[in-house]
């Protein structure tokens, strides 16, 4: 049976490189980066070299990546820490309400640590209005955390812009955004882009699962909310783990040696949603200019997990909304107005540079098949 992977937002297949980086440094270069012998120091070398290869992709020092344990780590680290260590200047801090559970969990424990959070609202095609944020801002706002990229729908937020409003209120609020669908995807520079604090995950650019990274701008001070050895200068303790750090760093070689993937997956979204509009019983919930590799459609009278279910019986696999949200009603769908009936029916179609349109072709001839079997009159 043919296989045909469209849940590239969920996770991806490890590419070429990341999987030799990975085995290299499991085989060879196995040594601990803190200890002090020669493998030891050849270990410490080949981390040296990741977080240089990181930080280039992104423009900034290398000195300002610090690795992870993936996107959820670094959200935590970035919001609970920064507000530890910035209490002192105010108490309130500004979200939206279809952020990523890593950190809305966050934000309620700030809460009830007695922070003030405002959660943004997105208007119906999951954009966040900057006058809005700008009108929240003040001289109390310590932190403003935005999602780049929605991990549902794919709309996404002119992050470049928010800087210029924070300096023009005069506010010490600093900019974190989580990144973990933008990054690779969208073009990312910290510099220019005015960003504080960045989240990033490998197993979202087919690298391995398990390493992510956290940008923190040179001078800026967080709280570690982990404790342990002094790795990661000391805001995440514990060894690095070397051979998912490789992988990582394989992964973004591959991203930059495929400059124009995004062109092509642009194609491949573009081609999938005229097919989708030419059947009545689907309705496209990624506005039109989402990121390409994000397509959420709903499909009229059958339940999400019903059509996942029979796509993955011919070798096709989507997810029923984000794969960190499993068995709860879509809060992302639900922000943009979505009617019960059709966030019950939603599934999201993610694509990577691997996929090609006759994977296109094949998923569109079982979505078709699966709606005259399933469909309920």
């Amino acid at each position: 049976m043919r296989e045909v992977y469209l849940d590239n937002s969920a996770t991806t297949r490890v590419c070429d490189t990341a999987l030799s980086e990975t085995m290299e440094v499991m085989r060879e270069n196995y040594g601990n980066p803190s200890s002090g012998h020669l493998k030891g120091v050849q270990a410490e070398n080949t981390l040296d070299l990741c977080r240089k290869t990181v930080a280039k992709f992104i423009n900034c020092d290398s000195k300002e990546i610090y690795f992870t344990s993936g996107g959820t780590q670094s959200n935590n680290i970035a919001i609970l820490g920064s507000a530890a260590a910035r209490r002192h200047l105010g108490n309130k801090i500004i979200t939206t309400s279809i952020e990523h559970s890593s950190v809305l969990r966050a934000m309620e424990k700030l809460e009830k640590q007695g922070f003030k959070v405002v959660y943004l609202k997105p208007d119906k095609y999951g954009a966040i209005s900057l006058s809005k944020l700008a009108s929240e801002i003040d001289k109390s706002t310590i932190l403003i955390s935005l999602m780049f990229v929605n991990n549902e729908i794919g709309s996404f937020i002119d992050i470049s812009k928010i800087k210029k409003i924070i300096q023009i209120k005069n506010s010490p609020a600093i900019l974190h955004t989580d990144a973990v669908q933008a990054f690779g995807k969208v073009p990312v520079n910290v510099k220019a882009q005015g960003i504080d604090m960045l989240s990033m995950s490998a197993h979202k650019i087919h690298g391995p699962k398990g390493v992510g990274a956290l940008y923190v701008s040179k001078g800026l001070r967080i709280e570690p909310i982990l404790f342990g050895g002094g790795q990661e200068s000391g805001l995440i303790p514990g060894t690095e783990p070397m051979p998912a750090i490789a992988g990582f760093r394989g992964a973004v070689i591959e991203l930059m040696k495929n400059k124009n993937s995004q062109t092509r997956i642009g194609e491949i979204n573009k081609y999938c949603r005229r097919l989708l509009a030419k059947n009545n019983s689907v309705r496209i919930n990624s506005p039109q200019n989402a990121i390409s590799n994000i397509l959420n459609i709903s499909v009229k009278r059958i339940k999400s997990e019903t059509m996942m279910n029979f796509l993955s019986s011919h070798g096709i696999y989507v997810s029923n909304g984000s794969a960190c949200s499993k068995g709860k009603r879509s809060h992302v769908l639900t922000a943009i107005g979505l009617p019960d009936e059709w966030i019950d029916s939603s599934i999201r179609i993610s694509f990577s540079r691997f996929n090609t349109k006759e994977d296109i072709d094949y998923f569109i001839k079982y979505l078709n098949e699966g709606i005259n079997k399933l469909i309920k009159f």
